[in-house]
């Protein structure tokens, strides 16, 4: 395990704990909360909006396709869990990075 919020297998799948923040003015990292990561989301928590924008953004960030972030747990919660299969080195930094906002 890299960290309290960010878990890897070894076998290309991440787990990652997360502490959500919706409606947001725009979405980005706000650095660690406890044991996660804070994501601060640029969608209100109606319809799903703010879990598909949390999977658009970590798709992005990992440099993988929507398809390959899974919401784990917690989709009608702040507090989440979200594997993420097939993350190259170039999208872990990425991630990493997210730890340390500015």
């Amino acid at each position: 395990m890299d960290s309290d919020w960010l878990g890897d297998d070894g076998a290309g799948k991440l787990t990652l704990r997360l502490h959500v923040q919706p409606g947001a003015r725009r979405t980005e990292s706000a650095g660690l909360h406890g044991d996660a990561l804070k994501l601060r989301l640029a969608a209100p928590p109606v319809d799903g909006r703010a879990n598909e924008c949390l999977i658009a953004f970590l798709a992005q960030q990992a440099g993988v396709a929507r398809a390959a972030v899974e919401l784990a747990s917690g989709a009608g919660s702040r507090r989440k869990v979200v594997r993420i299969h097939g993350v190259g080195a170039a999208g872990m930094q990425r991630l990493r990075a997210l730890a340390t906002p500015g």
